[in-house]
């Protein structure tokens, strides 16, 4: 290890202190899990509550200058619901899967802070340095190796992060090393004092106490030290992986073997301060290992050794480069194994650089040692197919791919990899937030390439976040995307809100996240009406569910004035479609959602009257029409709920009735010739305004109803559309206007005035409205049948068949 964050010899924060100031965070203090308590707040609430945490992370640092301050602030975030929600204190599966989540999620955000800001800050700020330091400072050379070279740089930056991860994960082997400051105590006491001890060795130890006397002497120590050792060297390797090797060496001096803690500190870089000093007038102490080289040629082959058990090997192949003696120990865990590879490249690096630049002949090390240099890519591939089934595992995880490719920044594959899960696999929302947010980070880095799969990747968070209904939300995240999908996705989230309040703060909230909201409700609006009824309900009369949501939709566009234009032509499309399925009571509720001042508003946005775009100008005419229509079917059906309700005469007496009850029937005659003479006046009155308003559609103005008025050309986009409308009015007006005119009939009829039925014939041939071009030939001969009914009711009064006076 060259980077000594305990104080060591060589601290390369003092040399150049912005390389690693961005690992500080890493190393947070040691936590107690067991003395945490969870909340009464449920772990799923707690871990939900990071969606509207981050957003207000990043609404609250929109500066992307502050990108690496809003990632520091979510790690801290995730280690704050960390801890709250310790697997110790909760028995379900579940919470145990969300707290290795949040664990996975905090490491590899610390992971992603770290490397890149080394990337895009300390390399930018970096100066190209030719000067190659010469001499016999060790330190001097890995200094400048470290200013200089980032890969180098970088690897120490993971095997940091992998220290940090380990040492918060808090693992403590727990056990008995010795109760006094006595190395091997029981063996020295068996030696003061043979025969005399209560757990006597049954086998012959050894006879001297030095460190090395169990391999000289070829024996072993007391059974209890022996036991003892091994909890203590397993230990010492536990706090070597965790970058505490000030820690390790403070265990073994309180353990009584300071030999040992001397041993750990061979591998320290060596500088004698005394030659770069202008005062020599004091002489300073000398810094690090002078013979480093050959404590580390040792310490290699003690690593390299099976005279020694494996983690012995270990403590030492980890601090010299010894490659398989970590790799012996260190089977279980992808991350062991990626700190181990690692922590010899580091190694392998810094000693090629010391021995070609420092001027000093050094101990040879074993061919062994400078053969396991590999590359990030060979270590990952060694990972991928690695013997332990457990290890590949982990090496197909999501998480680790993801830190893998953050290692080697491979953005490319990583975004075609986040993709490739988001389009062919169920991924949970918490996971989808880590995929979006890195995209999210990168974009803000400008190191985004593949605009696509980062777009792919941000809209299935989106799709997610969709499903909680939180406007604020879907809002901001929908705004990082391309136009087009933001009108479809905000769209989506739209279709599923019914309130009316609601609907307002869901397009308050796109607003203020820019989006354009025009566009996002006539998209939402067209898409709800263009549903297809289920088959069932085809052949029904009656409001269907499918019904109350296209007439509910047409609310989105109410909310701006200057969308009712808008809303005035997709409200005729829907009416339209209700027209021709005979849903008149539709057609009614659809009319009641738009304002009445829709059409002034309209004119207004226009400016004038005169200044009326065609789509606007014929959409306010069709809304008319349908007006007309309506008004025309209601004053019908009124018209007929008094013809059959006309007052009932009382029925006659019997001749022998008595006084009383020819005075009550006389009372109710009475009472029955008011009523009529009431009834039939009413009737008058709502014949009248009936036949008005029928006539109304027949005669309405400008060409007749349903038909466009003459005005410019349409815009080329909405050509296809207003082609298929054009039909859709043709289609209306052969099915309504044959309607409109036998309930006129029948009307007329009912009242007597069979002329007026002869007359309506003239309209129907005016070549003015030509409303004969919309009957076909078999209603034109219902149409001729019903006249010729009134041209004979008006020969029975003794008139002609037009309804005139004969002169004879």
């Amino acid at each position: 290890m060259f980077l000594n964050k305990t104080g060591g010899n060589f601290d390369l924060n003092t040399t150049k202190n912005k390389t690693l100031d961005n690992i500080s965070f890493l190393s947070g203090s040691l936590r107690d899990f067991g003395n945490s308590k969870i909340d009464n707040i449920s772990v799923k609430e707690k871990t939900n509550s990071l969606f509207a945490q981050f957003l207000d992370l990043l609404q609250n640092r929109g500066n992307e200058a502050e990108t690496f301050d809003t990632i520091q602030e979510m790690t801290q975030t995730l280690s704050s619901i960390f801890e709250e929600i310790k697997p110790e204190t909760v028995s379900e599966s579940n919470t145990f899967n969300e707290y290795e989540w949040l664990r996975k999620e905090r490491d590899t955000w610390k992971l992603f802070h770290a490397l890149y800001h080394d990337r895009i800050i300390v390399q930018k700020s970096e100066i190209e340095e030719d000067f190659i330091p010469l001499g016999t400072s060790e330190k001097a050379i890995v200094s400048q190796l470290y200013l200089t070279n980032a890969n180098l740089r970088e690897y120490q930056l993971v095997v940091d992060w992998l220290e940090a991860c380990a040492a918060e994960k808090n693992i403590i082997e727990i056990g008995h090393f010795t109760d006094r400051k006595v190395g091997w105590e029981n063996t020295l006491y068996q030696l003061k004092n043979p025969g005399s001890v209560a757990f006597t060795s049954h086998v012959d130890i050894v006879k001297h106490m030095d460190p090395d006397v169990s391999t000289r002497e070829k024996k072993p120590l007391h059974p209890l030290d022996m036991e003892d050792d091994v909890r203590l060297v397993r230990a010492i390797f536990s706090k070597i992986r965790q970058g505490k090797i000030e820690d390790a060496k403070s265990l073994c001096v309180y353990c009584g073997q300071p030999w040992r803690a001397a041993t750990l500190e061979g591998w320290r870089l060596y500088e004698d301060p005394n030659y770069e000093q202008g005062n020599k007038t004091e002489l300073l102490p000398i810094e690090g290992n002078p013979r480093r080289d050959l404590w580390k040629s040792i310490a290699f082959r003690m690593a390299d050794s099976t005279k020694y058990d494996s983690c012995n090997r270990a403590i030492y192949g980890s601090l010299c480069g010894h490659l398989e003696s970590l790799l012996n120990i260190l089977q279980d865990s992808w991350e062991d194994l990626l700190w181990a590879y690692m922590k010899v490249q580091i190694d392998i690096r810094v000693e090629s650089e010391i021995r070609s630049c420092c001027i000093k002949n050094y101990v040879e090390m074993p061919e062994k040692y400078w053969n396991s240099k590999m590359t990030l890519e060979q270590i990952f591939q060694e990972l991928s197919v690695h013997k332990n089934p457990a290890v590949r595992q982990q090496s197909a995880s999501k998480i680790n791919i993801i830190q893998k490719h953050l290692i080697l920044d491979n953005i490319d594959e990583l975004l075609e990899q986040m993709r490739f899960w988001v389009e062919q696999e169920k991924i949970s929302p918490q996971m989808l937030r880590l995929f979006a947010h890195i995209v999210i980070f990168l974009r803000q880095m400008g190191r985004v390439r593949r605009e696509a799969e980062a777009d792919c990747v941000i809209k299935e968070y989106v799709e997610s976040l969709i499903l909680m209904k939180e406007p604020q939300l879907v809002a901001f995240y929908v705004a990082a995307l391309p136009v087009n999908l933001q009108i479809i996705l905000y769209s989506k989230f739209l279709e599923g809100i019914k309130e009316t309040q609601e609907r307002f703060e869901a397009l308050e909230e796109a607003s203020s996240a820019g989006l354009d909201v025009e566009s996002i409700t006539t998209y939402t609006v067209r898409v709800i009406r263009n549903i297809e009824q289920p088959p069932s309900d085809l052949l029904k009369t009656e409001i269907s569910e499918v019904d109350e949501v296209k007439i509910s939709a047409l609310e989105w566009l109410t909310f701006y004035p200057q969308q009712r234009g808008e809303l005035l032509y997709q409200a005729n499309a829907v009416i339209r479609n209700f027209l021709a399925e005979g849903k008149i009571e539709c057609v009614r509720k659809a009319i009641k959602m738009i304002p009445n001042d829709s059409i002034d508003q309209t004119v207004s946005n226009c400016g004038t009257k005169e200044g009326l775009l065609r789509r606007e100008e014929c959409s306010i005419k069709e809304y008319l029409c349908h007006q007309t229509y309506l008004a025309a079917i209601d004053g019908f059906n009124d018209w007929m709920h008094l013809y059959h309700n006309r007052p009932k005469e009382p029925q006659s007496i019997k001749s022998n009735a008595t006084f009383t009850e020819k005075m009550a029937m006389e009372h109710k005659e009475q009472t029955f010739r008011a009523e009529m003479a009431r009834w039939n006046l009413n009737l008058q009155e709502q014949s009248r305004v009936t036949r008005d308003l029928l006539f109304n559609v027949l005669l309405f103005p400008d060409k007749g109803w349903l038909v466009d008025p003459d005005s410019d050309k349409l815009p080329p986009e909405i050509l296809d559309e207003w082609q298929l409308r054009e039909v859709q009015l043709e289609n209306l007006r052969k099915l309504c206007i044959p309607e409109i005119v036998l309930l006129l009939i029948k009307v007329l009829h009912s009242t007597g005035e069979y002329a007026d039925c002869v007359k309506l014939v003239d309209e129907i041939a005016s070549e003015h409205r030509q409303l004969y071009k919309v009957y076909p030939k078999h209603k034109l001969a219902e149409l001729l049948a019903k006249v010729a009914e009134s041209s004979l009711a008006l020969m029975n009064e003794k008139l002609d068949p037009w309804g005139y006076k004969i002169n004879i």
